[in-house]
């Protein structure tokens, strides 16, 4: 098990700030010093994290995934559970699962996949949360957020989804996007917010939400965790409460 006995502690009090993205206002939280130290989850995933590319069709991240130690992302989830809900005002749901990766974005831009070069969502789920943690610096870019120009979507929710597709298929067949990382603005999409990679930053947000990580040009894009642009990358999943049948 990987970090078998260690603990990797996030700091109790942690007091986010909520900004809101784009037309749509999405909430999207940011807490600074968020682990009590960072430089462990660096040495974890330098010298026991064990790398591999994802399988094609089942995760379009540009780069390297190894799983993150059980102790983090739970005592990540505890700390954070109280404030997503306040800032997304959940009621009645219950944290169901989460899930975590180490990440190393390592592919160079010509050899980017279609879906790396534009803006995504990892499910048009609401009750599904990204959780990002920065363990490298502002050399590394960032994350940003956008809008569709031709819908004018910011989020994708499922009674969206084929108008959004339907849509863009037919942008790219005509202008397909240039081989490179996601940048500002294009002729596809507007960016409404950009955030800095700032070392031991967290950002939550809703999964729905239209976003891509910002990696600039000629960015040094290493496999060594301890040089690379590593991040923690974890999905937290609510859902509904189950409520007594009145006929029992």
């Amino acid at each position: 098990m990987l970090s078998h006995g260690k603990t990797f502690p996030v700091r109790p009090n942690l007091t986010p700030q909520t900004i809101l993205v784009g037309a749509e206002r999405a909430p999207v939280l940011v807490i600074e010093d968020a682990a009590v130290d960072p430089q462990a989850l660096i040495d974890c995933a330098a010298q026991e994290a064990a790398f591999v590319a994802p399988k094609a069709g089942s995760n379009f991240y540009p780069g390297l995934l190894a799983p993150a130690p059980l102790a983090y992302v739970e005592a990540l989830a505890r700390v954070l559970d109280p404030h997503i809900r306040q800032a997304y005002a959940l009621e009645d749901v219950g944290l169901a699962n989460a899930s975590c990766n180490f990440s190393l974005a390592t592919l160079p831009p010509e050899r980017l996949n279609l879906a790396q070069r534009l803006p995504h969502v990892d499910t048009v789920d609401p009750l599904q949360f990204a959780v990002l943690h920065y363990l490298c610096d502002g050399v590394f870019g960032g994350t940003a957020f956008y809008r569709h120009r031709a819908t004018g979507f910011e989020r994708l929710s499922q009674d969206r989804l084929e108008a959004y597709q339907s849509a863009l298929d037919q942008e790219i067949s005509v202008t397909p996007p240039a081989a490179a990382y996601v940048g500002s603005d294009s002729p596809l999409f507007e960016q409404t917010a950009e955030l800095e990679a700032v070392f031991n930053r967290v950002i939550v947000y809703r999964s729905q939400v239209l976003h891509s990580g910002q990696i600039p040009p000629n960015t040094p894009l290493s496999p060594d965790p301890r040089r690379g642009r590593l991040t923690a990358n974890i999905f937290l999943n609510y859902r509904p409460r189950r409520r007594p049948d009145p006929r029992v």
